[in-house]
């Protein structure tokens, strides 16, 4: 079932995507050399965006949204196994961020979920920050 979930190209990724390219903004997509492989990357800014599926990396709004209290409640089996991925994928997040960040790079993290409700003001701070605003 892991199978399934796609790590490019989601659906969040490709709005982002649409919106910023319509905004003038130019960027490498997945750039596999650099730690976390960024969705996004400006290497000239020194900007990375990674846009996080909210189940996976931790949303802490996302239990509630899905009618639950927390991430414990959303695994009715091996929960104590799908709890400790969701924190590991939360350190590692952290990690990539701390190393990009040490290495020059504004690091710009987005939740899924906001992206798809309005890419345009989730794309706000990316286009900002690739055209020198922030």
């Amino acid at each position: 079932m892991m199978s399934k979930v796609r790590s490019k190209d989601t659906k969040a990724e490709l709005a982002l995507r649409r919106v910023l390219h319509a905004n003038g903004v130019r960027y490498r997509l997945h750039a596999r050399d650099l730690i976390g492989c960024p969705d996004l990357v400006n290497r000239s800014r020194k900007i990375a965006v990674f846009v996080d599926g909210d189940m996976w990396h931790g949303n802490p709004a996302e239990p509630a949204r899905r009618g639950r209290a927390t991430f414990a409640d959303l695994f009715p089996t091996r929960t104590d196994w799908w709890v400790a991925k969701i924190e590991r994928n939360k350190a590692r997040d952290a990690e990539v961020t701390a190393t990009l960040t040490n290495a020059g790079y504004r690091v710009i993290r987005l939740w899924e979920r906001d992206v798809l409700s309005d890419p345009a003001a989730a794309a706000r701070p990316v286009i900002d920050a690739m055209k020198g605003s922030s």
